[in-house]
């Protein structure tokens, strides 16, 4: 039997040296059945490995009639759209999940992600950063960042401004995917590779990063470092965040569990579990000095917070005053407002 990791139709933006910059893929197969992968395979000519081919028309009619013959006909009008586009179309084939090699394959992963089709962490996404090109993501879509001062003066030359949104390795996820049911703010807080569940709202401030996620519904006021998630029903306060591994976390994989509460300019650097309390500005990191109370307010222990790590219904305060920071048993789980959440 024919097996396939993913693989992905997409059309994408090339640097005047012919590197490719971006690549967009309208609707990411994951995991395809086992005659759709087979056809692909046989148009690739290599199923042995990873591959990316650069289609021209020969190529896309083949892959078309593949597509057809074995039912997957989304697919196969996806290509027959990509025809107009021949010379900046691709397809990419992930026969395995193994670490991304090049633009495409690490778009086509970013899409998953963001597709839903895989929650952050499920991906081998090691050595990612050194794929991507830094782009200037502009009013004329990407232009590799070394291009940019002469596309600006073409532009003022033809009386025309070029406006710049960014400048980095990662798009915004809103022009390449919006998941059904969510509500962002501020599309340019949300990359690509994001993972933005059914029933989220991000706020303004809000941020999540690629390879990182809220499950839904959620409310995002703060920031998801890559490589963490959210829990359902949680919610994140205005400038609070959660350490990832990117930002000194180390090998810690730090997530949220369901029905929590992570107040304004809080956070934590370990791992929490259902029906958590962080108060407004107090934030735990690994080495943090908490002293645990007992249901009737009594002191039964002092732990550095990685001790606590994974640990349901506590609730994090900072004693007003002694300053310590202690850690209560929460008796009453957090609820999202409903109306606000339904994005149906």
């Amino acid at each position: 039997m024919t097996t396939m990791y993913a693989f992905g139709l997409g059309v994408g933006t090339r640097a005047t040296d012919g590197r490719w910059l971006e690549v967009f893929y309208p609707e990411p197969a994951f995991r395809p059945a086992a005659n759709i992968a087979a056809a692909v395979l046989t148009v690739v000519g290599n199923g042995a490995m990873n591959t990316t081919l650069d289609l021209d028309a020969a190529l896309l009619d083949r892959l078309v009639a593949a597509l057809r013959q074995t039912g997957a006909i989304a697919q196969a009008d996806i290509a027959l759209q990509l025809a107009a586009a021949v010379g900046r179309t691709l397809l990419t084939v992930l026969v395995d999940d193994v670490a991304p090699a090049n633009v495409a394959e690490t778009y086509l992963k970013l899409h998953l992600l963001s597709h839903r089709h895989v929650l952050p962490n499920q991906l081998n996404l090691q050595g990612i950063f050194a794929t991507l090109p830094n782009v200037a993501w502009t009013s004329d879509g990407a232009i590799a960042a070394e291009e940019l001062n002469a596309r600006q003066l073409a532009a003022r030359i033809a009386g025309r401004t070029l406006t710049v949104h960014g400048v980095d390795k990662f798009p915004r996820m809103a022009d390449y995917v919006v998941p059904s049911g969510v509500r962002i703010a501020d599309a340019s807080r949300v990359r690509l590779g994001a993972y933005v569940g059914p029933g989220t709202t991000v706020m303004h401030e809000g941020h999540i990063n690629f390879n990182a996620g809220a499950v839904g519904p959620n409310m995002i006021e703060g920031r998801i470092t890559q490589g963490v998630i959210v829990g359902a029903h949680s919610d994140l306060g205005g400038s609070a965040s959660l350490m990832g591994t990117l930002s000194g976390g180390g090998n810690i994989v730090v997530s949220l569990g369901e029905h929590c509460l992570v107040g304004a300019n809080a956070g934590s650097g370990i791992p929490l579990g259902n029906n958590c309390t962080i108060a407004a500005g107090v934030y735990i990191t690994a080495g943090t000095i908490v002293e645990v109370l007992d249901e009737f307010g009594t002191s039964v222990r002092t732990v550095k917070a990685r001790e606590l790590a994974g640990g349901n219904d506590m609730v994090f305060i900072q004693n007003s005053r002694t300053g310590r920071i202690e850690c209560r048993t929460n008796r009453k789980a957090i609820e999202l407002n409903a109306a606000l959440h339904d994005h149906n």
